[in-house]
């Protein structure tokens, strides 16, 4: 009796053990549309993607003005990366650049803004 009670404990601390390891990654693909032009804001764009902790890829492209992101969900959101970009003076659909920012980008990299 006492070994078979000994075996039930046993089993139900590997039983808690392995539910109370921590949380899997979530990773996610979002794309997001950004306002640029050349290489150098491709450059400042995935800088400032990859400033975020939680992103795991970052990839912008001129043709289409998309910024093709991996982001680990439990450690960030699109609105965060967002958030960055903006920071760095491109305008996403969501988040705008402040005109300060946007005034602090090289001369090529102004690209037509929406109002």
């Amino acid at each position: 009796m006492k070994k078979y009670l000994v075996l039930m404990m046993a089993v139900l601390g590997v039983a808690f053990t392995s539910t109370a390891q921590e949380k899997k990654s979530k990773n996610a693909k979002v794309d997001v549309e950004v306002k640029g032009n050349c290489d150098m804001c491709k450059k400042r764009i995935e800088k400032a993607a990859f400033g975020v902790k939680g992103v795991k890829s970052a990839e912008w492209h001129a043709d289409d003005q998309m910024l093709h992101l991996i982001i680990d969900e439990n450690n960030t959101s699109s609105k965060k990366v967002q958030e960055s970009v903006a920071k760095a003076g491109h305008d996403t659909k969501e988040v705008k650049a402040t005109t300060d920012n946007y005034d602090n980008l090289h001369g090529c990299c102004k690209y037509e803004r929406e109002s």
